[in-house]
């Protein structure tokens, strides 16, 4: 009842849609009597041709009965003739009565009403007060991946929806949107942009041209973050008023090629905090493989934290007795002289050098096969369509699934491969035959969806990276102003006010580990970074902590101390850097 007002409201408001809606009903009315009137006389004349005298309103009563089908059988004919007229009265009954007035009255009357309940339902502004909220111009799935995240970090959205009918089905899903158009000034207004703190665009190249130069007039100050395929929307974009520039692409494609077993060259910075930085390096080519972490006494001999390590999928923290596997990718954190002690003393002999097979020439795979050029690997094509190929010479045209075509293309010695088809099903398909012929290879994979990233591993993939999760975790570091670094899938570094019931505490009896799952790899102090700290390192109200750990860790520590929050100050992200500008 208390969409009632506004209901009737939303009616009236619908003005041209119902005068056009009476009109046709009052054809069909106008149809259905002068189709009554004519039964009744032709009823009259073919009961005196039988001798049977009626009153003038029995005519419209029977044809009334005998067309709802109810035949109550006091007034009847008895000739051949009036039988074959009750026939025709009782179709013509069905087709009026019991087939086009439901049809009508669904069309006419029902349908506006239930359209217009769900009219007034729907949000047509933000909720008074609103700030520091984030506004989606689209729902697709990045929005879907980030709008979890936006929800742990307790921060409100909106999605602007311009279609009625998908904004309530997303409303039904819990999902908090607003009708409005991205390219409608009024819509900016009524979203608060000027009390937003971040607009996220993830549509197309030019739909997100359109919404970012619209939201800009209406908003000088407010972040707006946007998506670009093609290498000209890097321009274009910043000049239509985007203040930040994801090229996931670029972004996926040097993920994909930073989990490529290196040789001589161990580690791989994936972001930094000040001069703490953040590395990866497969255990294959650090020559730690059959040790475990105790074993391997990387804290004495480089001052490095060992946070943890991912084989197949599933992230392994980090404890004494961690059995270092081959294919692990381990992630490591401490000063540039520690990663480069590191990679002194874990030298390995170069391994000889075999192109890695990239199957599919599509953005992701040409983004990737330029990070592995900058990091020294040859690499080979694998692609069905001619025309996407701009590198002829490095390029087997062919299907990946069909074994001559991978001969020629060095499958059978090279150590790395990597599926880049946008189409989960080609890539699990493509890791179950890869795996099947070569059980020694790498495989490095993309997921389009995050959902498939589990069954790309249990297929035989060794590391995956989904689109979703990879534009969730830059667009949530672009609004946490950097604090918050993905290192790997499901793996976060971030940066917090030290909470307050450890002020005054030393990391050993903090028991963070124990109780989170989150490990400190670096004390801020204003300027100074303590990399690593000790055991004995006593916490202080004006330092920062640098925490890494699992998502679920994460959660453990924002449940625990409730009132920290990430998202203090900016910081670099190297990890992201090559594909996200900043004006």
């Amino acid at each position: 009842m208390k969409f009632l007002p506004a209901t009737i409201a939303e009616i009236v408001r619908q003005t041209q849609p119902q005068q056009r809606n009476i009109r046709l009903l009052i054809k069909f009315l106008a149809t259905l009597a002068g189709l009554v009137a004519l039964f009744s006389i032709i009823f009259h004349f073919i009961m005196e041709m039988e001798g049977q005298q009626h009153h003038p309103f029995d005519g419209v009563y029977w044809t009334f009965t005998t067309m709802t089908t109810l035949g109550f059988g006091d007034i009847t004919f008895q000739s051949v003739l009036g039988r074959i007229f009750s026939v025709v009265v009782m179709l013509s009954g069905l087709v009026f009565l019991l087939m086009l007035l439901p049809f009508t009255f669904i069309e006419f009357f029902y349908a506006p009403w239930m359209a217009a309940q769900a009219a007034a339902r729907m949000p047509k502004k933000a909720p008074p007060g609103l700030r520091d909220h984030v506004i989606f111009t689209t729902y697709e799935p990045i929005t879907a991946a980030v709008i979890p995240r936006l929800e742990h970090y307790r921060r409100p959205y909106l999605v602007l929806v311009p279609d009625p009918d998908a904004a309530l089905r997303l409303l039904e899903l819990g999902v908090k949107v607003m009708l409005g158009y991205p390219d409608k000034p009024e819509s900016w207004r009524l979203a608060r942009i000027n009390e937003a703190a971040l607009v996220i665009a993830t549509d197309a190249d030019i739909p997100n041209t359109n919404a970012v130069f619209t939201a800009r007039q209406e908003s000088a100050h407010t972040p707006i973050a946007a998506t670009a395929k093609e290498l000209p929307s890097t321009e274009i974009l910043p000049m239509a008023g985007a203040t930040s520039i994801l090229r996931l692409d670029e972004m996926l494609g040097n993920f994909l090629a930073r989990c490529v077993e290196a040789g001589s060259s161990q580690t791989h910075i994936v972001g930094e905090f000040g001069p703490l930085l953040i590395a990866e390096a497969t255990a294959n080519s650090v020559g730690l493989v059959g040790r475990t972490v105790r074993e391997s006494r990387l804290r004495e001999t480089t001052g490095l934290t060992l946070i943890g390590g991912w084989l197949r999928g599933v992230y392994h923290p980090a404890t004494p007795d961690l059995l270092i596997s081959r294919g692990m990718m381990l992630i490591i954190a401490g000063s540039r002289e520690q990663l480069a002690g590191f990679d002194r003393h874990h030298s390995t002999p170069p391994i000889p050098p075999t192109p890695v097979v990239i199957v599919g020439a599509g953005r992701v795979g040409r983004a990737t096969a330029r990070a592995l050029t900058t990091m020294g690997f040859d690499h080979r094509f694998v692609e069905k369509l001619s025309e996407r190929s701009s590198d002829a010479d490095r390029t087997i045209f062919g299907d990946a699934a069909d074994l001559q075509t991978m001969r020629q293309a060095g499958f059978l010695k090279a150590r790395t491969v990597i599926l880049t088809s946008r189409e989960d099903d080609a890539n699990i398909y493509l890791t179950v035959f890869c795996r099947r012929i070569r059980p020694d290879i790498q495989i490095i994979a993309r997921a389009t969806h995050a959902r498939n990233v589990a069954t790309l591993h249990r297929a035989g993939a060794d590391f995956v990276m989904s689109y979703p999760t990879l534009a969730a975790n830059a667009l949530c570091s672009t609004l946490l102003g950097g604090d918050l670094l993905m290192v790997a899938e499901g793996v976060h570094a971030f940066r917090v006010k030290t909470p307050d019931k450890l002020h005054g505490v030393p990391l050993s009896k903090s028991r963070l580990h124990e109780t989170t799952g989150c490990l400190v790899i670096g004390v801020q102090d204003g300027g100074t970074t303590h990399i690593n700290p000790g055991p004995s390192h006593v916490f202080e109200p004006s330092h920062e902590l640098i925490l890494v750990g699992s998502i679920e860790a994460e959660e453990r520590f924002l449940a625990t101390y409730p009132g920290a929050r990430i998202g203090a100050r900016g910081t670099s992200i190297l990890s992201t850097g090559a594909a996200v500008s900043r004006e």
